[in-house]
């Protein structure tokens, strides 16, 4: 049986009618996402700041496919990603200060979104600095980093 285009017409618009009823139950993105996310950052910079490379990795999705991309470089799990900052920064001369700077949080929906940042070292001896961008996930924990992908600019 083939339907007249006025039947084509109806259906479609109740087809849209439905779609956009949908939309329009689905909930939004809390506003205090953005808040709560630039929270972590602040919590892994003052961790980072206290020499506490442990409470700097809680930010981190605690599971094994974290993804920590730098460098050239990819480490996959949240132990080996511990472990990597713990052999590339084993004191607090190495650490330096930590600040972030230019960030730009999106969120894509109500439990995802993007962060794009800049970061700065401020040691004794040098300052490196570079880019990062974020795939951060809510949990049940709170908002966790589950993907990092930081660049070093060129000096």
């Amino acid at each position: 049986m083939i339907a007249s285009p006025f039947c084509r017409v109806v259906a479609l618009a109740v087809a849209l009618a439905a779609g956009s009823v949908r939309a329009a139950d689905a909930p939004p993105a809390r506003p205090a996402a953005k808040a709560e996310i630039l929270q972590i950052l602040q919590a892994q910079a003052a961790a980072w700041n206290r020499g506490d490379l442990d409470a700097f990795m809680q930010t981190y999705a605690p599971v094994s496919d974290l993804r920590f991309a730098s460098g050239g470089s990819v480490t996959y799990g949240w132990q080996p990603t511990l472990e990597r900052y713990k052999q590339r920064y084993p004191d607090r001369a190495a650490m330096g200060v930590l600040a972030f700077s230019d960030l730009a949080v999106t969120v894509l929906s109500p439990d995802a979104a993007l962060v794009f940042g800049r970061w700065q070292l401020t040691r004794a001896a040098d300052a490196p600095h570079g880019l990062f961008t974020l795939l951060v996930r809510r949990t049940p924990a709170g908002w966790r980093i589950f993907a990092d992908h930081t660049s070093v600019a060129a000096p």
